[in-house]
């Protein structure tokens, strides 16, 4: 995986926690010492500016290039010229052979 998709992975994980540690934050309320649940928030949103720091740091994806266009070529419904296909003596028959021997 490049460095920017797992940049991406960590600040969906580091926002998750910090919305988890909000929800933790208001069901315990008394039943947690407030000052232990403040340290919690305070170093989950340290993390989140960290790795917000990393992804600026970080060199942006380089950008997504399209494939080169392929011309197309159009081919004539008019029939070849017969001469390109009579056999001049010195030239083989695609893949058979010459004219006097016979394909494998």
């Amino acid at each position: 995986m490049a460095l920017h998709d797992e940049l991406t992975a960590v600040q969906r994980c580091v926002d998750d926690l910090v919305r988890t540690v909000g929800r933790l934050e208001q069901q315990a309320g008394d039943e947690v010492a407030g000052v232990d649940v403040r340290r919690v928030r305070t170093d989950t949103d340290h993390l989140r500016e960290s790795v917000a720091l990393l992804r600026a740091a970080a060199a942006p994806p380089p950008p997504r290039t399209e494939p080169p266009r392929l011309d197309f070529v159009t081919i004539p419904d008019t029939p070849y010229d017969s001469s390109l296909w009579t056999n001049t003596g010195d030239l083989d028959d695609e893949g058979l052979g010459g004219r006097d021997r016979h394909a494998p």
